[in-house]
């Protein structure tokens, strides 16, 4: 067994320490708050110190890996038990099971396998169980330990660990190992969050939302639509949609990955030729499908949120349209520039210049035509499954001018701040928002 592996099973161990938390309540912080001083004053050699020291911990002579990690987690311990509104034990159990868990689940498929798919596959096979595990544990210790209470629970379960593995999975993805308590903590707020939106959970629809969104965004990866990391960020946001928005959201918004993802394929290399293909082989990352999908989910976490607020007006209007229009401009603006960019004669947007292909802000007719072609798509979907208000043509329409909207804006960032100034994912930012807040705007003015 290698000391890596050695390494990550100590961690697991520690992590495990969380299932006390209902026993000891207020002291539940005490455990680790105990190891992180271990870690940084006394254990300087030994057993203990070879089991847990990372190479920069040998060079200072302290465990300072152990250390910020027991930290981090004395402190969701502290938020699960001493503020009035504190933290849900589950949440807390979840997010240190399933992350100490799950390093050891990615440190046991990297000795079999290579690349970053194998890590991240072995931290969610060994991290999701573990959570769900330690929630029920919790449960039970916690006094709910009847058959049914546990039964009733486990969908939330199920929910909870999903999303904590997902995130963490995303989240260190991006960062270096000794980052992990930027993972612990940043995963356990999140989570804290998602739960604190979710009214209730369904048996069926959670387990049909992992099955689809897994199996989708292992498609994407396979098909080289999607890196590791915006895999995870679209299986994440795909699940999201489904618990706090429905399928009906869903479907709009995978539309949009999977038509736009397509059209970023077709006639790659040709487009490669012209100089208009994006990097990656085509392959989107976290930052591409954050940048056309986060407003969309902003959208879906202000519906969610609705449910526990009072509002002055509908929230299928204001957030469904609002969601509506920014991925209609986020479809608008990917079949605009994939599909204009095959053929010739772009013209600079703002002054009607021919401009050499791939040049930001140039426009062909060809591309605009599917540009609203691809907001058309899109508004029929948000009319038949979504529930959008308002007279058919009418609700539809709204969609259609806050997709091109969108694409318009995109077009005259990219020809005016885009490159120097700002990169394409603060431009694709905007132009969604902008989709967003016209197709909302127009809404609540004429359908309200």
């Amino acid at each position: 067994m290698t000391s890596t592996l050695r390494r990550a099973g100590g961690f697991a161990a520690v992590g495990t320490l969380s299932l006390a938390a209902p026993a000891l309540g207020v002291a539940a912080a005490a455990p680790f708050a105990a190891i992180a001083l271990l870690a940084a004053f006394v254990i300087t050699d030994g057993p203990l110190f070879e089991l847990f020291a990372r190479p920069g911990d040998r060079e200072d002579g302290r465990l300072n890996g152990l250390a910020s990690v027991s930290l981090a987690a004395t402190g969701l311990a502290l938020l699960a038990t001493v503020p009035r509104d504190s933290m849900p034990l589950t949440v807390f159990v979840a997010t240190v099971v399933g992350i100490t868990y799950g390093n050891l689940g990615g440190q046991l498929a990297s000795t079999r396998r290579d690349g970053p798919f194998a890590t991240v596959a072995g931290f969610a096979a060994l991290g999701f169980p573990a959570a769900v595990v330690g929630q029920g544990l919790v449960a039970v210790v916690a006094g709910a330990a009847t058959l049914p209470a546990l039964v009733a629970s486990t969908p939330g379960f199920v929910f909870v660990a999903a999303c904590g593995t997902l995130v963490a999975a995303l989240v260190r993805s991006v960062l270096y190992e000794r980052d992990d308590p930027v993972v612990l903590l940043s995963t356990g707020l999140l989570v804290w969050v998602f739960d604190a939106l979710v009214v209730s959970v369904d048996p069926l629809e959670i387990a049909v939302a992992l099955a689809v969104t897994v199996a989708l965004g292992y498609a994407s990866y396979v098909l080289g639509t999607a890196s590791v990391t915006g895999m995870l960020t679209g299986v994440l946001l795909g699940l999201l949609t489904i618990v706090l928005g429905s399928f009906g959201w869903f479907v709009v918004l995978i539309a949009f990955f999977s038509v736009g993802g397509l059209s970023t394929k077709f006639r790659y290399d040709e487009k490669l030729d012209r100089g208009v293909a994006e990097d990656n082989e085509g392959a989107r990352g976290s930052s591409n499908v954050l940048g056309n999908a986060a407003v969309a989910f902003v959208a879906v976490v202000g519906f969610a949120a609705s449910a526990h607020l009072s509002l002055p007006v509908p929230a299928d209007t204001a957030f469904g349209f609002a969601f509506a229009g920014s991925i209609a401009a986020a479809m608008s603006d990917t079949l605009s520039s994939e599909i204009g960019g095959l053929y010739d004669s772009p013209r600079l947007i703002t002054t009607f210049q021919p401009v050499p292909p791939g040049t930001d802000g140039a426009v062909t007719w060809q591309g605009e035509v599917a540009g609203v072609v691809g907001a058309a798509l899109v508004a029929g979907l948000a009319l038949v499954l979504m529930p959008l208000s308002g007279a058919a043509p009418l609700a539809a329409g709204t969609v259609v001018v806050g997709g091109v909207a969108g694409m318009t804006v995109d077009s005259l960032l990219g020809a005016t701040l885009e490159g120097d100034r700002i990169g394409n994912e603060a431009v694709n930012l905007l132009a969604t928002l902008s989709g967003a807040l016209v197709s909302g705007g127009i809404a609540l003015v004429v359908l309200v």
